[in-house]
């Protein structure tokens, strides 16, 4: 969720103006990263797996694009909610800045009915003391449902109805629906070394899923993934199957597993 801007030499500038290439054939898989543990390598080099202290699996693959990079990311988010245990104990071991982001989509999913009704209530009273009637969108009071609350401002949109929200800030949406929690973060960005390049060749993204219709005993799912949207794409599939604390402390972990090998 986070966009940094790098400041690069001139020198690896002009690389990046040249058409460097940022597509890798093998992974580089170290031994360990932070609380990861490797547990497995392919020999191809285009997969491995790592596991936490805990329990928490995260599978480090090199994906194709297919179609589109959205199209391709498309396609994995539905393996993941879908497939009931697609990792094997020897490539199950991904799991890390998903559950970091999945605690604070948690957090967020708590709190926005408070902080839509908050704005909604700062408008209210803008617009009355400028002497503005404000439509229903803001402006609940005398609703039967004094849960429900909507916010639109530039780049900010918030709708909460009870346990149901649904908020668009910047690349970051969030659909909950009471347990359901769906959270998608997608970014163009400048590849290592084109700092300061016109063009964005690559991308991150988040996926984050956490609800009841989980392959049995898996508690949330998800991936980040990172490199040019040309392909290949490196995508650190997470599995947890216990609370999300496991990736607050594999957050980092897997974060630099994908951005050691997606250039980005």
């Amino acid at each position: 969720m986070k966009t940094t801007l790098l400041i690069a030499a001139s020198a690896l500038t002009l690389a990046g103006c040249q058409g460097a290439s940022h597509a890798v054939a093998k992974l580089d898989c170290p031994v360990t990263e932070g609380d990861l543990t490797r547990v497995s390598i392919e020999q191809d080099g285009k997969s491995c797996a790592y596991r936490s202290a805990d329990g928490a699996e995260v599978s480090l693959e090199l994906v194709p694009i297919v179609g589109d990079a959205q199209a391709t990311l498309a396609k994995v988010e539905t393996l993941l909610r879908s497939t009931p245990g697609p990792m094997t104990p020897d490539a199950e071991a991904a799991q890390a800045d998903v559950s970091a982001k999945i605690a604070d989509a948690t957090a967020a999913k708590a709190n926005v009915n408070a902080v839509a009704a908050e704005v909604a209530r700062v408008q209210s009273e803008a617009a009355a003391d400028a002497g503005i009637s404000l439509d229903g969108d803001s402006d609940h009071e005398g609703d039967d449902n004094s849960d429900a609350a909507e916010v639109n401002l530039p780049g900010v949109h918030i709708v909460a109805d009870g346990d149901k929200a649904n908020v668009r800030i910047g690349p970051l949406k969030v659909d909950a629906d009471g347990d359901d929690t769906v959270v998608n973060i997608y970014r163009d960005v400048r590849m290592r070394g084109e700092a300061l390049s016109r063009e964005k060749r690559g991308l991150r993204a988040t996926f984050i899923y956490t609800g009841k219709d989980l392959p049995a005993g898996y508690r949330y799912v998800g991936y980040e993934a990172g490199g040019p949207k040309s392909g290949p794409l490196t995508i650190a599939k997470v599995r947890s199957k216990i609370d999300t604390e496991s990736g607050d402390r594999i957050n980092h972990d897997v974060r630099e597993l994908v951005r050691r090998n997606g250039g980005v």
